[in-house]
């Protein structure tokens, strides 16, 4: 632990003062003054809210004090030119980060292939290893959440400023210093769903094309395995996109935008092939070789750069000309240059024509709206059994007088469907997601949906449930049973190989129950689905809504799914990834590289292993029930206060969200402007906590849980559970990462407010006691005491947001005086902007900022 913290200091902490100090020195405009400036302000700011003052007090006496002749111009001009710094600032630490990633994370080490590898033929188990590769399967599905939205030319920057620090050239990285500090942040208006499927298509370009054949060929070297046979036999890793598929409460997603994503990845893979070939050339200078390469390149020139990625390359020809090359080399070269070729050949066995799978996802209210427009024109009947709405087999033809877009959309998405399947083979598209699903009804609605939209024969879609709330999460188990219990179902899941895909949402789950009850709740639907799945002869693949804070199912994701038992079906893993945690756990090669074997093991280790330990027992069970209990009282306590809703509408900045302009959905589902905890979408909820730097979701309740353990004599338990439950100990380290973001004195203030003191008292006191009981537990002596690398990169990045987010607080603050003082709306505008530049730059640019 000693040397993993030395390592960060060293090349990170200590490069980041140096770098920082060039950035200051650059000259441009306005730079040098912020920068020599901004020190002076963010001391002035952690030693005012350290001291007691309030955000407003602070900056008001900062220019009175600090700058001279500060009239309200200056000061707005100078804190808007702080949160520009500060962005920067960050994206310096994001690079610092993956430059130095192989050097602060061990890559060989716990939780890789190489490491699992030998601990398997320590134990003669590698024939258990082999037939479990044959199994398992990693599906990571990148989604445009609105957590991180760096614009194109910054993740560039970002990868270039990488490169350049780990070959050590100071030239260059004055050179990109200087273009970082010219190149826009914040875009002026919200990205479209196909906007944010450009930015994303970036990181399967650059980082997923590169890593994944990279794990796939040190994996066959190590089982000195033939590779193609192996990765025909095992296609571990597979990639999921939302972006222009996610029509779940954003009405910008449209069958168009679908068709045109889907077109687009289809694009961006022929030119990777394209670059590939061209890099082949010039090594295969060979008689015929050399012919059939030139062939292949004017294919795919004329597919991928003239007609703009049109249907007519063919895949198998690909494919064909590929082996006959590889048979050429082989038979009449010596084999030179043979594993290039394989490599392009696994990469086409990976991506295909579709880059990516384009996930549909619809929430189940349009379901059931769509589905009762399109049954009315065939039938007046309103109830049917599960049996007849599987049976629906007729086509409903909608002409232009269907005017209700949501309506026409979920019905012309099968049809996209089915045309993109055309294009990009049947990866292209082949799931469909029902949100809030809460009954085997829906289900059977939206496949009667795909009929009527004109789907003949066998239906090549998985028809996903999403169960999200704690209510749904209870009936799972039971809606999945009696959908498998329908003969028509089953028949269609013996075309889908016996397998069914449930999601579940960490988000909504949190929102709704809590941290502690959400997790604890999947835990056990992922238990009481698998044994429904296996006495029908299903397997289950539970497909997890996860978001890069722990409240929202993130943190050491790996170890979690390291923890589960044989009572859960894990031959897939499958998890949404987006905002932070594309770019800090997969934006460069080697993180990405890292955190994909990471998952890979963590899912082999309970096919090969098996260990009985990992079976949370009896008592340990009654244990986390009881506890789950406990918190759930809590925390509805807590959201039932009569304070909750109004403290984050005007203490938070969570108003300000769709100003932002970071996605393209709006932050709440529902067209009424009347805000309500239903219908407010999980990321505004968590990042609004977030931005006050008191992270709720994290934590709340487990204080309270934990605090009635104790006053029974039970505290002992707890800290066995800790020990002995891998479940339970992710869960309170995970916990620790939220804490360890939050930052109580930027809004003590509010201890004192007449309106919300109260209410601010009993989220600090819930925060003070779940840090005391995590301390106990645990045995530590501070908080991520055990991942101090982690505990490094929150301070770090926490310190250089500090004065941002005091900013924010001083604006919102100006903002309730002028309101009270009935100011001009173009008065009350300057600050609104202040709070949004603030959330952009907090949200936008820092991986830890919730």
């Amino acid at each position: 632990m000693k040397n993993e913290l030395e390592n960060f200091k060293k090349h990170v902490t200590l490069k980041y003062n140096i770098y920082n100090s060039i950035f200051q020195t650059l000259g441009l405009d306005g730079i040098y003054h912020t920068g020599i400036t901004l020190p002076v302000f963010s001391d002035f700011c952690r030693q005012g809210l350290e001291r007691g003052d309030d955000p407003y007090t602070i900056i008001e006496r900062f220019f009175e004090e600090r700058v001279e002749g500060a009239n309200e111009s200056i000061k707005r001009d100078m804190m808007f030119q702080f949160i520009q710094y500060i962005e920067r600032q960050v994206v310096l630490v994001d690079a610092l980060e993956d430059a130095a990633y192989n050097k602060i994370n061990d890559m060989d080490g716990s939780g890789s292939f190489k490491s699992f590898y030998d601990t398997v033929a320590n134990r003669n188990q590698l024939k258990a290893l082999k037939e479990a590769l044959g199994e398992l399967k990693v599906r990571t599905v990148l989604t445009a959440h609105p957590t991180q939205f760096y614009p194109g030319a910054v993740l560039g920057i970002i990868k270039d400023l990488a490169a350049a620090m780990q070959a050590n050239e100071l030239d260059k990285i004055e050179s990109l210093l200087a273009q970082l500090g010219y190149t826009p942040f914040f875009k002026k208006e919200k990205p479209t769903p196909f906007d944010e499927a450009v930015s994303l298509i970036w990181f399967l370009e650059n980082i997923f094309y590169h890593s994944v054949p990279d794990i796939v060929k040190s994996i066959s070297n190590l089982l000195d395995e033939d590779i193609d046979a192996m990765y025909e036999k095992s296609p571990l890793f597979q990639l999921g996109f939302w972006p222009g598929g996610d029509r779940d409460g954003n009405p910008f997603v449209t069958t168009d935008i679908t068709i045109r994503v889907a077109d687009r990845l289809r694009l961006s893979v022929l030119k990777c092939y394209y670059r590939d070939v061209r890099n082949l050339k010039r090594k295969l200078t060979f008689s015929k070789v050399e012919n059939i390469l030139e062939e292949i390149e004017g294919h795919l020139y004329e597919s991928a750069f003239v007609k703009m990625g049109d249907t007519t390359f063919s895949g198998s020809w690909f494919e064909e000309k590929l082996n006959e090359i590889a048979s050429l080399l082989e038979s009449k070269y010596n084999g030179i240059y043979l594993n290039d070729v394989g490599l392009l050949k696994l990469k086409y066995k990976i991506f295909g024509l579709h880059f990516s799978t384009l996930d549909i996802r619809q929430n189940c209210d349009v379901v059931n709206k769509t589905f009762d427009f399109l049954q009315g024109s065939f039938t007046e009947k309103k109830h049917v059994t599960l049996g007849e709405l599987l049976s629906i087999d007729t086509e409903v033809k909608v002409g232009d007088e269907l005017t209700d877009d949501e309506i026409r959309d979920t019905y012309e998405s099968f049809r996209a469907i089915r045309a993109i399947k055309e294009k990009n083979g049947d990866k292209g598209v082949h799931r469909y997601i029902i949100s809030n699903c809460d009954s085997a009804e829906l289900v059977a609605r939206a496949h009667a949906i795909a009929r009527m939209s004109g789907w003949k024969g066998p239906i090549s879609l998985d028809f996903i449930p999403l169960f999200e709330t704690v209510s749904d999460l209870e009936q799972a188990a039971n809606i999945m049973d009696t959908l498998y219990s329908s003969q028509i179902y089953r028949n269609h899941l013996a075309f889908r190989e016996d397998k069914q895909v449930v999601m579940l949402g960490f988000s909504d789950g949190t929102k709704d129950g809590g941290y502690l009850t959400a997790n604890w709740s999947i835990y056990k639907a992922k238990e009481e689905i698998s044994a429904v799945s296996r006495r029908h002869g299903i397997k289950a693949i539970f497909f997890d809504g996860r978001g890069g804070p722990p409240a929202r199912g993130g943190g050491n994701t790996h170890k979690f799914y390291a923890s589960l038992g044989s009572s859960i079906d894990s031959n897939e893993i499958q998890l949404t990834i987006q905002g932070q945690t594309i770019s800090s756990n997969y934006g460069t090669k080697d993180s990405s590289k890292f955190n994909l074997e990471q998952l890979l093991t963590a899912g082999l280790e309970n096919l090969v292993f098996n260990d009985a330990e990992k079976q949370i027992s009896k008592e340990n069970r009654k244990i986390i029930e009881d506890l789950s209990v406990l918190s759930l009282e809590a925390y509805n306590n807590f959201k039932q206060h009569e304070k909750f809703v109004r403290y984050l509408e005007e203490i938070s900045p969570l108003k300000y969200y769709n100003m932002a302009n970071i996605g393209s959905r709006p932050a709440k589902r529902g067209k009424t402007d009347k805000l309500t905890l239903k219908d407010l979408r999980a990321i505004p909820f968590v990042g609004a906590w977030s931005q006050l730097k008191q992270n709720v979701p994290g934590f709340f309740g487990l204080g309270t849980a934990f605090k009635k353990y104790d006053e029974e004599g039970k505290l002992e338990q707890l800290k066995s559970l800790y020990k002995n439950s891998g479940f339970f100990k992710t869960l309170l380290e995970n916990s620790m990462q939220s804490l360890c973001k939050t930052y109580f004195p930027l809004t003590k203030y509010l201890g004192d407010d007449k309106e919300f003191g109260p209410f601010w008292k009993l989220i600090h006191e819930e925060y003070k006691t779940t840090v005391y009981y995590l301390l106990k537990i645990t045995g530590q002596g501070a908080l991520l005491e055990s991942n101090p690398g982690i505990r490094e990169s929150i301070s770090l990045r926490e310190k250089i947001v500090l004065p941002l987010l005091t900013i924010q607080q001083y604006a919102l603050m100006k903002i309730r005086k002028l309101e009270k003082e009935k100011a001009p709306a173009k008065e009350l505008k300057v600050y609104e902007n202040l709070v949004v530049r603030s959330l952009y730059g907090n949200i936008n640019a820092s991986r830890n900022s919730a």
